[in-house]
């Protein structure tokens, strides 16, 4: 298990951002190593936030990997291996046809709590 938890916090100007805590007291600056399609992401920076085991964690989103499909950037603890946490880049088509499909489901969601509703209405009146 590894010692630090992650919460992103922001996703802005092509950086993700997020904030690391020590799970254990007393352990030091983590080391985090961010991938992408299997590759390492450079310039990855963790900075002290001057609050005892937090630190601000910023991913820069390199240009390659803004395209067509789904970009998932693994965040790992590089000591034990683990993943941390992760985050996705959605764009294109995939992206619409996924919205599509949400919104068709909802509509029939909706129709069906309408009949059911008319039907409880009718069987109480």
């Amino acid at each position: 298990m590894s010692a630090y938890s992650l919460t992103g916090t922001q996703f802005r100007e092509g950086v993700w951002e997020g904030l690391l805590r020590a799970e254990v007291a007393g352990a030091g600056a983590p080391e985090i190593v961010v991938t992408l399609l299997d590759q390492p992401v450079t310039g990855v920076m963790i900075k002290d936030t001057g609050e005892e085991g937090r630190w601000l964690l910023q991913i820069p989103v390199p240009l390659q990997a803004v395209g067509e499909g789904v970009r998932t950037f693994l965040i790992l603890d590089a000591s034990s291996d683990e993943v941390l946490g992760s985050f996705a880049i959605i764009a294109g088509e995939v992206l619409g046809d996924d919205i599509r499909a949400e919104v068709d489901l909802l509509r029939a969601e909706l129709d069906m709590l309408k009949r059911a509703f008319r039907r409880h209405c009718v069987e109480t009146t």
